[in-house]
């Protein structure tokens, strides 16, 4: 058994290169092989969000207060709130951040394969947020 006390890991300031706005990033787990899974508690202040990214097996958000939006490349912007579970399967590209004028914090869950967790992508333009 491992209990990782809260503060262990620092907080981290989302890279520009990966986010719009105003991103924290609180690491909650990164295990060893041969597990693959980690995850982090990530806090989006209001219009922030991620670029466009893949994962090459896949994501799970898990919505822990205020309200976001998710969207899959060719799908509608969707509203996520507390409670909700959103999975994106393995090479699914897509986005999450918070809406316009609320922020949005939610757990992301994903394995690595070969190391990899995240393959990012361009920004997410102004004009596709805000459609």
């Amino acid at each position: 058994m491992n209990i990782t006390r809260v503060g262990a890991e620092k907080s981290v300031i989302g890279p520009e290169d990966w986010f719009t706005g105003s991103v924290r990033i609180d690491p909650l787990f990164d295990r060893l092989e041969p597990a693959r899974v980690n995850a982090a508690n990530v806090t989006f202040e209001p219009g922030a969000r991620t670029a466009w990214h893949t994962h090459p097996l896949g994501q799970t958000l898990i919505i822990s207060s205020g309200c976001g939006w998710v969207q899959r490349e060719g799908g509608p912007i969707e509203e996520v709130h507390p409670g909700d579970v959103v999975h994106f399967p393995p090479g699914e590209k897509h986005w999450h951040g918070a809406s316009a004028t609320v922020a949005m914090t939610h757990i992301a869950i994903q394995e690595k394969l070969d190391g990899k967790a995240v393959d990012w992508m361009e920004q997410v333009s102004d004009q596709e947020y805000q459609k």
